[in-house]
């Protein structure tokens, strides 16, 4: 019995897509975000996303831009975690031990130059 051999389709790529760091990063010059809302937007972990945020993050130091964030803060007293270098969401309030807590939010600095430079 002879069978008929099927022709090949060719062979499409996948339409490229930009890398997810240049995707966080355009968000993030546009307005300003919580990891939660960088990850429904890109459709990635949370995890994943505060990954790529410290790899961004020391990205940034080479280059004349920065990430602004701002802090997380207690929805029940209001306190504000101001000296956290962690990106992530506290776990409670240090002065009230309440849960709820204001993730922090990040936004991309465009670069300043110096226009008295020669």
């Amino acid at each position: 019995m002879l069978m008929k051999k099927k022709a090949k389709e060719p062979f499409v790529p996948a339409a490229k897509r930009e890398t997810v760091r240049h995707e966080i990063l355009a968000l993030l010059k546009k307005r300003e975000l919580s990891a939660k809302e960088i990850s429904s937007e890109i459709r990635i972990s949370e995890a994943d996303v505060l990954e790529n945020l410290e790899h961004i993050r020391l990205m940034m130091r080479k280059e004349n831009t920065q990430i602004l964030i701002t802090p997380a803060s207690c929805k029940k007293c209001g306190f504000v975690f101001v000296k956290r270098n962690r990106l992530t969401k506290p776990g409670k309030c240090p002065v009230c031990r309440s849960e709820q807590i204001h993730e922090p939010r990040f936004f991309i600095n465009p670069p300043r130059f110096d226009s008295q430079k020669k």
